[in-house]
């Protein structure tokens, strides 16, 4: 079997501009984050978005270093970790403070996307099934529908990554049709 990043690489080969909806396996989700990161940044010298739903920014960006990735050429956005009066900015992060503040961390996007130096992009949406447990299913697919037609006017390239076997079977085949590509990594069901 092709690893993550061999998938990855292959799903978007062709493509300038493109949103890829990744589902793994739990067991897998770490590593497959790290490698398709590591296509992204380290191979395609490329700069980001990472906006992750899962872990607190500290955690990931220590998973980054450790994977010899740079972690200097993103911009977190970190709807985990709990603040203090609002969004907070450290380093090259903000702190959004709960999943639930779509609106918050759509905004959060626009502007970390806008301030990216390079015309060639991308957004790391790590993950739809977190997102799912904050809010309905109906609005999440907004956000969704939403987010990938944001990513289309950026012009960047998109990374929306789901659990397998947690994310909602209707949301999972709405959002593929909203995809360039839809890689299924390990697992099985």
């Amino acid at each position: 079997m092709p690893s993550a990043k061999d998938s990855f690489k292959k799903a978007v080969k062709n493509l300038k501009d493109y949103i890829v909806l990744v589902t793994v396996d739990a067991k897998k989700y770490n590593d497959a984050n790290m490698q398709i990161l590591r296509f992204l940044i380290s191979e395609q010298k490329t700069p980001g978005v990472y906006v992750t739903l899962n872990k607190p920014y500290d955690i990931i960006k220590r998973a980054m270093e450790s994977s010899k990735i740079d972690a200097r050429l993103i911009i977190f956005i970190d709807a985990v970790s709990r603040t203090e009066g609002g969004t907070k900015k450290i380093e090259n992060c903000l702190l959004m403070g709960s999943p639930e503040k779509l609106s918050d961390i759509s905004v959060a996007m626009e502007q970390a996307v806008s301030s990216l130096p390079n015309e060639k992009r991308f957004v790391f949406f790590d993950s739809l099934n977190t997102l799912a447990v904050f809010n309905s299913p109906s609005t999440v697919a907004r956000f969704m529908h939403f987010l990938t037609a944001k990513m289309r006017e950026w012009k960047i390239g998109g990374v929306i990554i789901s659990l397998e076997k947690e994310t909602d079977p209707k949301l999972l085949d709405e959002l593929t049709q909203l995809s360039d590509a839809r890689l299924d990594l390990g697992g099985g069901k």
